[in-house]
């Protein structure tokens, strides 16, 4: 079942999606550091950071400067991600080649996150992806609470395809599915992954950003990988959680994932094991135990 995909794309959001959250405030040289790391354990996708308003996101404020810092690597994307047309105008200003940008599916979760309805935060982010893709830059369009909201409970799928049918109709090639509440099971992934493949066609390829509320999130990756999708979000550690979603768990932990893939045979280029080495000296700075399954193995094993 899994022989429509032998190689996985995994994209790191610990420094951006992980920090966003967390009270202890990250150097510059902290954050080098660990993307150092990542880049050297195989990591060929990092979302570093995102361009808001620092006094609301202290962790983010440093963006700009770490761009500015970051030393290309052959194969390795340094990604962000942007919330409003001053966040895009600085990206293009720190010469970012990959961008997030996104639309909640829910109208409750986008009122809570934006301040927005969903019609007007669609029509803030659609022109932002149509500048952004005119100026060069990789866009991967994303849908928030796309397998459920927080709040608000189930979301109509035919609201998350029509979402993606219009990003596909802007010239976008990488949809985000984000399950932003944790909510989603196997089943209801495989569901919406296969109806979105339908709605915006063969062109355009399919990732996953998947939290683990519930602790199904490796299980809804395996699902996700079964309808053929090839590119996942993770976080070293397991770091993560939404600010607006109550309860909201971190995203699965990026040793685990490749731990994972590793063990069915598909291909990630990652050493876990050198991530659960960095996940353990997360744990050691921020100074209580972290998500990561496999980096307690390796801990128990030393």
């Amino acid at each position: 079942m899994y022989d429509r995909v032998d190689r996985v794309l995994i994209e790191d959001e610990s420094l951006r999606d992980g920090l966003q959250i967390e009270r202890r405030l990250f150097s510059l040289d902290e954050k080098l550091r660990f993307i150092d790391g990542m880049v050297a354990c195989g990591v060929r996708r990092i979302q570093v950071g995102s361009f808001v308003h620092p006094k609301k996101v202290p962790q983010m404020a440093d963006t700009d400067a770490l761009f500015a810092r970051l030393k290309p690597v052959d194969g390795v994307t340094y990604s962000a991600l942007v919330l409003n047309d001053r966040g895009l105008d600085r990206a293009l200003a720190a010469g970012v080649g990959h961008l997030s940008l996104s639309l909640s599916a829910s109208e409750t979760h986008s009122r809570k996150n934006t301040g927005m309805t969903l019609d007007q935060a669609k029509a803030q982010v659609m022109p932002m992806i149509a500048r952004a893709l005119e100026a060069g830059i990789a866009v991967r369009a994303g849908i928030q609470s796309a397998l459920g909201c927080g709040y608000g409970g189930d979301v109509p799928l035919a609201r998350v395809c029509a979402i993606a049918a219009a990003y596909a109709d802007l010239g976008v090639k990488e949809i985000n599915i984000a399950d932003t509440a944790g909510l989603g099971h196997p089943r209801s992934v495989h569901e919406t992954v296969t109806a979105v493949q339908t709605a915006v066609g063969p062109g355009v390829a399919l990732s996953l950003h998947l939290h683990d509320t519930r602790g199904l999130g490796l299980a809804n990756m395996v699902a996700g990988l079964q309808a053929g999708v090839a590119t996942f979000d993770a976080a070293l550690a397991g770091l993560g959680g939404c600010p607006f979603v109550p309860n909201a768990a971190g995203n699965i932990a990026t040793e685990d994932a490749a731990h994972a893939l590793e063990a069915m045979g598909v291909d990630t280029g990652i050493d876990w094991r050198g991530l659960a080495a960095l996940s353990l000296e997360m744990e050691r700075i921020l100074d209580r135990r972290l998500p990561s399954r496999m980096a307690q193995v390796v801990k128990a094993a030393a």
